[in-house]
């Protein structure tokens, strides 16, 4: 079972890099936490407690830093200069579970995906989606449509 993001709203944001980066962040948390979620679900597991165990292993501030570093050579100058403005935005507060290079790296992370579920490049966001699932330790057949 496969996320169509088309049926999301995917591009409903005109001028998505006009947004400050803790917002596209805020929307790339959503979206990266149900892709995974929706992964977890096609791959067969149907229990609630086991679904939210398994996606903790994605969806944490180092698995997500892990997914950036992953990323590392393969972003275009745009997609970079987005990831660094979520890296060096100043958010109210750390989590006590990350330190901060991690939470800024997951921040830009989902402040990557947040611009590029806005800007409608559903391509370009699985393809993100599918590298941030293998980083997570599997091969996953994603389709990037």
């Amino acid at each position: 079972m496969l996320l169509n993001f088309k049926d999301l709203g995917i591009g409903s944001v005109e001028h998505p890099g006009d947004l400050p980066a803790l917002v596209l962040a805020y929307i790339g948390d959503a979206v990266y936490e149900l892709a995974v979620r929706n992964h977890l679900v096609g791959c067969g597991t149907v229990k609630v407690n086991r679904l939210h165990k398994e996606a903790v292993k994605y969806v944490n501030a180092a698995a997500q830093a892990r997914v950036l570093r992953a990323l590392d050579g393969k972003l275009t100058e745009e997609e970079a200069a987005v990831s660094r403005r979520g890296r060096n935005a100043k958010s109210p507060h750390i989590p006590r579970s990350a330190g901060v290079i991690a939470y800024r790296q997951s921040t830009a992370l989902e402040c990557l995906i947040g611009y590029l579920y806005l800007k409608g490049d559903s391509h370009r966001l699985g393809e993100i989606i599918k590298t941030a699932l293998e980083a997570a330790g599997e091969e996953v057949p994603w389709e990037s449509e």
